[in-house]
């Protein structure tokens, strides 16, 4: 069974290594990652590596955790003014312009794991999962603070929207990920403000 780092220089190591592994992944694909390719980007040896994760399956898992992290970080702020026309158009343009800004190449990090561990191994599958359910509770949160000052109709389903917003964001980011093509991700993120734009009160 794998340890738990007692110092900080043992939480160092598994740190490096986690980090490497989760770069390769990113740059090579689950496939394309050997653990002797992590042991050489982490400068690690191989009895380090097993003592701080049990074998490759328990590393991709780490991996799964450390990218939902980095993805929810990342979005941290803008997430935060998911509570507004404005901010939720905000959100949506950040996202176009890092697909612009990246030649339209990575996807979302998520959901490229999600597509090579969750047939493979259900652990991963739910670590994964897990990642989307945050990314979609922060919308929704948003979309209720809105809810709750009157700004959506009262039909407005703050739950579902979220889940919509989250499908179209994924489909944006798969398909602009395989035509190369920011304008993908534009069409999606227009279709979420649509959404939402609909689901705001009309005032006389």
């Amino acid at each position: 069974m794998p340890a738990e780092p007692r110092t900080a220089r043992g939480r160092a190591t598994r740190d490096r290594i986690l980090k490497a592994a989760t770069e390769l992944v990113a740059e090579h694909g689950v496939a394309g990652t050997s653990l002797d390719d992590v042991r050489e980007r982490a400068h690690a040896s191989k009895s380090q590596l097993y003592l701080y994760f049990a074998d490759r399956d328990e590393l991709l898992r780490g991996v799964a955790q450390a990218t939902c992290e980095v993805v929810m970080d990342t979005q941290a702020d803008l997430l935060a003014d998911f509570d507004s026309l404005a901010g939720i158009e905000r959100y949506l343009d950040a996202l176009v312009a890092l697909q612009v800004e990246r030649g339209a190449h990575g996807g979302c990090p998520i959901g490229s794991l999600a597509g090579q561990l969750a047939e493979q191994d259900d652990a991963a599958r739910l670590i994964l999962e897990d990642g989307f359910d945050r990314w979609e509770d922060a919308l929704r949160d948003g979309l209720e603070m809105m809810a709750g000052r009157g700004e959506l109709s009262s039909a407005a389903d703050p739950a579902l929207l979220a889940n919509q917003t989250l499908a179209l964001l994924q489909g944006g980011l798969l398909l602009t990920q395989l035509r190369r093509d920011p304008a993908q991700m534009r069409m999606a993120a227009d279709a979420v403000l649509g959404l939402v734009s609909a689901a705001v009160r009309v005032t006389a």
